[in-house]
């Protein structure tokens, strides 16, 4: 019997200050959702700083907890085919590669359909949201309060929070 385990999505800027104490409660939240709440697979959409550093960390968990499971979500169904990759993505270790079905497909859109529909998979979601100007992370915040989202933004430490 395959045990089943809740998802867990990051969305952030693309560029963001790192800090230790960004590290540090990053680690906690993520290690504390997989021993105390379930979870065991974390969607990844690759793009950014925010991203990177959530992968980092959730790789580093996944030894001391093997079976997480590091998902990536693709934006192009013909990207599941390891040829067609962009070569960028090629060299990243990830449990699986997805491809979800989008409400909406239209090239200039599909980043944000698929953080969307990320959202709508994901059982917790955590952001990195500091502003608000031309902000993709912020728009997928926004979409995750209105679908009543279990969520923390980690820019501030607060859950479920007005912005």
């Amino acid at each position: 019997m395959t045990k089943y385990y809740k998802i867990c999505s990051f969305f952030g800027h693309s560029e963001i200050v790192i800090t230790d104490e960004l590290i540090g409660r990053l680690r906690v939240k993520i290690e504390e959702l997989v021993t105390n709440e379930g979870f065991g697979v974390f969607y990844f959409g690759g793009l950014g700083m925010f991203d990177d550093l959530c992968y980092k960390i959730v790789s580093e968990l996944k030894e001391k907890y093997p079976f997480i499971k590091r998902v990536f979500c693709l934006t192009d169904p013909r990207h599941q085919r390891y040829i067609k990759r962009p070569s960028w993505l090629r060299n990243t270790e990830y449990e699986e590669y997805i491809y979800l079905d989008l409400a909406f497909d239209w090239w200039y859109k599909r980043i944000y359909y698929r953080n969307c529909e990320m959202i709508e998979q994901s059982d917790f979601v955590i952001f990195y949201v500091a502003h608000t100007e031309k902000s993709g992370a912020y728009k997928a915040m926004q979409y995750a309060k209105r679908k009543k989202k279990n969520y923390i933004n980690i820019a501030t430490n607060l859950d479920n929070q007005n912005f």
